[in-house]
């Protein structure tokens, strides 16, 4: 009996590699469970992939101007006879030679005779790699070196695929620009006014309020009629990050100081301020890795939030300024019902905004759980 006991005993007792695992390792372990939380990291890493190599996934230059509104152009491996052909190849549209029968315009349909034929990394148009590097190899596009629209163009001809990968960039940027300085302005905010309580928190608090009681966006609107129309692209992006910033840090600091009022009475923090320690010793050996599991859940959970913001201003005409490239500049074109009843594919940012929603939130359930499974 006393046998099958220690035997059970034996069995049931943790691995021995897990008695010294460290925080990090517990966490990726519990992050590694979550289904969501893995997804969202994959394409969390997947998205900044573009924006970092947005250049060499494109198949065109997103500047370039053509026909006007074209379709997108479908891939098939189906030849004129229906007989299946490789590699994969595009049918470019052209004079079909026959009119129609009751407007006499000439018919468009799909040129058999010219198809592009579709390859990776093939020449087109020239750029910088990473900035500095020249190149002029894409991953994907057609082996003549001519221009496949996957996505269709725009109303100046712009292809639109290379646009919403290059957008990526500017939207990403906003995007952990204005998280990393509302995580740091309103981190250190937070610690000191939880911290040192009193006088000092109730002048933090009421400065704090008069911040969030600010109408953010009626406010922003306001602010950005003072920017002149001629005002460099690069300042209107500075301004655009200042204000942003300017009114998002108040609610992390809040979050951070609940946290840090908390932190203050455990035993270990009173044991310190006993023992001698600094205040800045305190905060910043004690207080502040214990917030940071906090902050980086309401990172992950922020930069989503500034994404739809900045696609909304963009929207509106007040976030980027022409010749940068937005997926909030580019959703200005379908202000008009008449535009995306006629023009469905230049809704394709959407899809690449709400991919993003979805990703950072993913990634952000699924690592506050990892974080605090309690």
């Amino acid at each position: 009996m006393t046998d099958n006991i220690l035997q059970t005993v034996d069995t049931v007792k943790e691995p021995e590699a897990n008695k010294n695992e460290t925080y990090l390792a517990l966490v990726w372990r519990r992050l590694k469970r979550s289904f969501s939380g893995m997804m969202g990291l994959i394409l969390v890493v997947f998205l900044l992939f573009v924006a970092v190599f947005a250049d060499f996934l494109s198949p065109a230059d997103p500047r370039a101007t053509g026909d006007s509104y074209q379709p997108p152009q479908m891939v098939t491996v189906f030849g004129k006879d229906g007989g299946f052909v490789f590699p994969p190849r595009v049918y470019p549209l052209g004079d079909t030679g026959e009119l129609d029968p009751i407007t006499f315009q000439p018919l468009v349909g799909k040129d058999y005779d010219n198809p592009q034929i579709i390859g990776l990394f093939v020449k087109g148009a020239p750029y910088k790699l990473l900035g500095f590097i020249p190149a002029d190899r894409h991953f994907i596009g057609a082996t003549d070196g001519s221009v496949i629209h996957f996505l269709g163009t725009d109303k100046l001809g712009r292809d639109v695929l290379s646009r919403i990968l290059y957008g990526s960039r500017i939207s990403l940027l906003i995007a952990l620009t204005v998280v990393t300085v509302v995580t740091i302005v309103g981190t250190s905010v937070g610690m000191t006014s939880g911290y040192f309580g009193g006088p000092v928190d109730s002048w933090i608090q009421r400065f704090v309020e008069l911040v969030l009681a600010f109408p953010q966006l009626p406010f922003y609107l306001a602010l950005a009629s003072l920017i002149p129309v001629t005002a460099p692209t690069k300042v209107f992006l500075g301004f655009v990050i200042a204000v942003m910033s300017a009114l998002g840090w108040a609610q992390m600091s809040r979050e951070v100081r609940g946290k840090t009022m908390g932190l203050v009475r455990m035993d270990y923090v009173r044991a310190a301020i006993a023992v001698g320690a600094t205040d800045k010793r305190i905060i910043f050996r004690h207080i502040l890795p214990n917030v940071m599991s906090h902050v980086i859940v309401a990172v992950t959970l922020a930069i989503p939030t500034v994404v739809l913001l900045e696609a909304f201003l963009g929207f509106l005409g007040f976030a980027v300024k022409p010749p940068m490239i937005s997926w909030g500049l580019m959703l200005r074109d379908t202000s008009n019902y008449a535009v995306i009843g006629a023009y469905p594919w230049l809704l394709s940012p959407v899809a690449f905004v709400l991919l993003t929603v979805f990703a950072f939130n993913a990634f952000g359930d699924g690592l506050r759980d990892a974080i605090d499974p309690y």
